[in-house]
C-alpha cells in the first residue's frame, strides 16, 4: 500500500490537531505498568469510585425488560424533565425539556456538537486558560479558531473583562468557561460570572458553559451558571453530564441546555452523528438524577479529605507552592521553585525518578507553565505514597 496518498487524502483539518495529551500520558503510565514498573497514575482524571448501586440496579433491569433500542434522539422524556427539574432547583435555570435539552453520549459530545453548531468556519471562540485540553482542538475541528485567554497564577486565574476585551475581534462568535475548572480547581466568582455575561452582551456572543464538575466543590464554594444571569440566558448553552459527580465516565453520559432556537439546529447535529444516547444508560441517567444523593455526597466529603492531604502535602515540598482549589479533583501547583526550566520537565525527571505521573501546565494552554496537574481522583493512600515519593525524590534533586 502507497501510505503517502493515502496520507494525501486525509483531511486538511487534522494538521494542527495533536492527540490528546491526558490520553499520552495514561499510554505511556499503562506501558511502563506494563514493564513492571511501580508507577503511581495522578495525570487521569476519572473518579475511582464505582457507579452508585442504584444506578447500576436502574440500567440493570433495563437491560433486562429489554430496553435496549433506539430513544428519541433528544433523549427520554422522563430524563429531559428530570434535568429540567434539576436545572431549576441546583442552578436557576429555567429550560423547557421539550425544547431546550438534548441528553448526548457525554457531555464531550455534548461540547463537541455545541460548537458545531454555533461556530462557521473561520469563527473565533474565546478560552480562557489555562483549560481543558480538548476545547481549542474541538474548535479547530469544526474550523474554527480558538482564541487563548491567558489567565496569570500569579492573579489566582481570575476572569476579568479586560483579560477577555483583548482577545475579541470582529470574528469573535462565542467565549467558553469551565467552573470548576480544569486544570486549576477554580470556581467563577459572582463578579467573574458579572463580567462574562456583560462582555457577551456586550459584543453579542455565545456563551459555551462547561459546568461538568459542579457536584465536587469545597467549603462554601458556591456554583453559579453564567445563564441564570438575567440577559445571558438567551446566549448560553450549559454542557453537564453524570461522569465526574456520579462516577459514570464509562457510561458516556451528558447533556446541553440552551435557547430553543439552537438547540432545535444542535439537534439536527445529535441526529446525523450518533442518533441517541443509549436507552438503558438514560435509565441510569435519570435513577441518578431522582434516587438518593448520598452516594455523591459522600464522594465529594471523599474528595475534599484528599484535597487537603495533597494540598498540604505539596505546600510542605521544597519549590513548591499550591493553593486549595475550590472545585473538581485537581491540584495545580507552582513548581516553578524547583528550579526546573519547564513544568514538560519537571513531569518527565517526576516520572523518571519517583514513578509518579503528572499532567504538564503546558498541556493546558498559555497560563500553564510553571504548574502541573495534579488528580487526586484517587485513593488516600495513593495520594500519599506519591507525596513521600515526591519528597524523597526533590530532597535528592542536586539544584534544590
Amino acid at each position: 500500500m502507497n501510505h503517502h496518498v493515502v496520507k494525501s487524502r486525509v483531511a486538511a483539518r487534522f494538521a494542527d490537531i495533536e492527540k490528546s495529551a491526558t490520553y499520552a500520558v495514561l499510554e505511556l503510565v499503562h506501558e511502563l505498568r506494563a514493564q513492571g514498573v511501580p508507577v503511581l497514575d495522578l495525570g487521569g482524571g476519572e473518579p475511582d469510585f464505582d457507579t452508585p448501586e442504584h444506578i447500576v440496579a436502574e440500567a440493570a433491569l433495563a437491560l433486562e425488560e429489554g430496553f435496549t433500542h433506539y430513544s428519541p434522539s433528544r433523549g427520554l422524556p422522563a430524563l429531559l424533565h428530570a434535568i429540567s427539574d434539576k436545572l431549576a432547583k441546583d442552578n436557576g435555570i429555567h429550560a423547557d425539556p421539550a425544547s431546550d435539552i438534548i441528553v448526548t453520549p457525554s457531555a464531550k459530545h455534548a461540547l463537541f456538537i455545541t460548537l458545531m453548531t454555533l461556530l462557521d468556519p473561520g469563527d473565533e471562540v474565546i478560552v480562557p486558560t489555562p483549560s481543558w485540553v480538548s476545547y481549542q482542538s474541538m474548535a479547530r475541528l469544526v474550523g474554527a479558531r480558538p482564541v487563548a485567554a491567558e489567565l496569570r497564577g500569579d492573579d489566582d486565574f481570575r476572569i476579568t473583562r479586560e483579560v477577555l476585551e483583548r482577545q475579541v475581534t470582529d470574528r469573535t462568535k462565542a467565549l467558553l468557561v469551565n467552573s470548576p475548572n480544569n486544570p486549576t480547581g477554580r470556581t467563577l466568582s459572582p463578579e467573574e460570572v458579572r463580567a462574562v455575561a456583560d462582555f457577551a452582551e456586550a459584543h453579542e456572543l455565545f456563551v459555551i458553559s462547561d459546568e461538568i464538575y459542579e457536584k465536587i466543590r469545597y467549603g462554601d464554594a458556591p456554583h453559579l451558571s453564567p445563564a441564570a444571569v438575567p440577559g445571558c440566558a438567551e446566549r448560553t448553552v450549559t454542557v453537564n453530564g453524570f461522569s465526574k459527580g456520579y462516577a459514570m465516565t464509562g457510561w458516556r453520559l451528558g447533556y446541553a441546555a440552551g435557547p430553543a432556537p439552537v438547540m432545535t439546529e444542535m439537534l439536527k447535529v445529535q441526529q446525523h452523528s450518533v442518533g441517541c444516547a443509549g436507552s438503558f444508560v438514560q435509565r441510569g441517567g435519570l435513577a441518578a438524577l431522582t434516587g438518593t444523593q448520598q452516594p455523591v455526597q459522600d464522594m465529594a466529603d471523599a474528595y475534599t479529605r484528599r484535597m487537603r492531604l495533597i494540598t498540604d502535602g505539596l505546600n510542605a515540598l521544597p519549590g513548591i507552592s499550591c493553593a486549595k482549589p475550590r472545585g473538581g479533583f485537581y491540584a495545580f501547583p507552582d513548581i516553578r521553585g524547583t528550579g526546573f526550566a519547564s513544568s514538560a520537565d519537571f513531569a518527565t525527571w517526576l516520572l523518571r525518578e519517583a514513578y509518579v505521573a503528572v499532567m504538564p501546565g503546558t498541556a493546558f494552554g498559555p497560563g500553564g507553565e510553571g504548574h502541573v496537574r495534579l488528580s487526586f481522583a484517587t485513593s488516600e493512600t495513593v495520594v500519599e505514597e506519591a507525596l513521600d515519593r515526591m519528597a524523597t525524590a526533590l530532597a535528592a534533586a542536586p539544584h534544590l
